[in-house]
């Protein structure tokens, strides 16, 4: 899968502000078929930041949810920013 397939788009609602501003991290609705490994590569490649951590979560509707911890001197603010988020 390309970087552009498995990312589909990030989330936007209250608590994923929260997560922004609190943990440095960006939720980001991604393929449901896509890994930890292939959605931290495509997030790396396609917003030219250092991944820490990513944690996947299935939603009742379907849609898969991944929170992506952006590594120390990375600033999720600043890609939500790029992004539109906020």
């Amino acid at each position: 899968m390309e970087p552009d397939e498995i990312i589909l788009y990030p989330l936007i609602s209250e608590k994923a502000i929260a997560q922004i501003h609190n943990n440095n991290t960006v939720v980001f609705i991604v393929h449901p078929d896509a890994t930890k490994p292939q959605i931290k590569k495509a997030v790396e490649e396609l917003y030219d930041v250092k991944v820490e951590d990513v944690n996947t979560l299935l939603v009742r509707d379907g849609r898969k949810k991944a929170y992506v911890r952006l590594a120390e001197g990375y600033s999720a603010a600043d890609l939500a920013t790029k992004l539109g988020v906020i």
